[in-house]
């Protein structure tokens, strides 16, 4: 494909995304900085900041992005419903997959919204931080973040006075990740998503009310449980961990789930009848995964699906899990996911819900040839560094 074309097709994807979000702006001057703003976080600043991005955008002060984040007069979740449509229209299938994790902002202080020393799976380690609560997509032609929330820990809802002054909204009350994560795949219903599966990790896969709407809805379900949790097999209820050191040696399939970063991922998988309700249309499994280097090392899921599947569809929908993790791996590496400095409620909002609409876009525009070279052109194309002036006039 020739270099022109290219260049119209990815300004083609770049206006037909800005036209589509800019009915959720009520100004002419808040639509602009929408655009800028989106193009920002796929440019190459190194930290997407209010400083660095509005250089990179040309603006004279950090004010105009500033304002956008803080006290845009613009709703998050509008723009969200906009994502819905456009990850549907793009790289929407059938046999699409839900996906439900969680990553931590890492933050200083105790003024942002929902901060607080707990643990993050981002640092491995119980630290200060913010959580967010994710759904992701992932489908033939490509993953990308769906949906998000912020996670209020307990503490917080009970403080109206701390929430008030973090711009935490008054209905906003506690709810558990998983609750969170039930809420984001209602409304993924509600606006048309197509899927087939659902998956996630422990956290999410022992929260029964979950597996149990999936079930409801006809969605099938891989989803991580840990020891501690229990199935009924014919009259006797077994936990998981008893289950999973008496495995047998033999009896293993080997499978590969796809390639990895260090190649074809493979694992040998056990699979076993539970006992399934009989009002169910389908069939709920018990799932075993185990290392091929560390056989000790054996994960569990719970499995439903609608329809008979055999032990390969599964297998596939437990690998898809990784794809979760390198939606935030790209969207904090290249568009700026964890780099924001505000701390109120809607300002987060704002701003993750702007990123994933960038990594979107991102994920749409990989799919044609040589595309980076062309959107660093269009980048290009924006003004040069104008905020000079201003720094040296406040001594920075």
């Amino acid at each position: 494909m020739e270099e022109p074309v290219i260049r119209a097709e990815v300004g083609t994807e770049l206006n037909g995304l800005t036209g589509e979000i800019n009915r959720c702006f009520r100004t002419k001057s808040s639509r602009e900085t929408a655009r800028k703003y989106l193009l920002g976080l796929l440019g190459s600043a190194e930290r997407k900041n209010g400083w660095q991005m509005s250089e990179q955008m040309g603006e004279t002060t950090p004010y105009k992005i500033q304002q956008f984040l803080y006290r845009g007069r613009w709703n998050a979740d509008e723009v969200r419903d906009c994502l819905y449509d456009y990850v549907t229209d793009k790289l929407g299938a059938p046999e699409g997959v839900l996906v439900m994790d969680e990553t931590g902002f890492l933050k200083q202080g105790t003024k942002s919204a929902g901060v607080k020393r707990q643990y993050s799976g981002t640092a491995g380690r119980i630290e200060n931080c913010q959580i967010g609560v994710f759904l992701t997509y992932a489908a033939s032609k490509g993953y990308t973040i769906l949906d998000r929330e912020l996670y209020i820990p307990q503490e917080w809802a009970a403080d109206k006075e701390r929430c008030r002054a973090a711009g935490i909204p008054e209905e906003c009350t506690f709810r558990t990740k998983p609750e969170m994560a039930l809420e984001m795949i209602e409304r993924a219903d509600a606006a048309g998503i197509p899927y087939t599966w659902v998956t996630g990790d422990c956290v999410y896969g022992e929260y029964y009310r979950l597996r149990q709407s999936l079930e409801a809805n006809n969605k099938g379900y891989v989803v991580a449980v840990s020891g501690k949790a229990c199935v009924w097999m014919g009259c006797k209820q077994i936990r998981i961990s008893d289950m999973t050191a008496a495995l047998p040696e033999d009896g293993w399939t080997r499978l590969s789930v796809g390639n990895g970063t260090k190649g074809e991922r493979l694992y040998d998988w056990m699979l076993f009848d539970i006992n399934t309700p009989s009002e169910l249309p389908g069939q709920r499994k018990l799932l075993f995964r185990r290392n091929i280097s560390r056989p000790d090392d054996i994960c569990a899921y719970l499995c439903y699906s609608p329809e008979s599947v055999g032990l390969a569809a599964f297998a596939g929908v437990a690998a898809i899990r990784w794809t979760v993790e390198m939606c935030f791996a790209e969207s904090k590496g290249e568009v700026g996911l964890d780099h924001y400095e505000v701390r109120s409620y809607q300002g987060w909002y704002n701003h993750i819900t702007m990123v994933c609409l960038a990594h979107a876009l991102l994920t749409v525009l990989k799919t044609l040839p040589v595309f980076a070279e062309v959107l660093s052109e269009i980048l290009s194309d924006m003004p040069a560094d104008s905020l000079s002036a201003f720094k040296r006039g406040r001594g920075l």
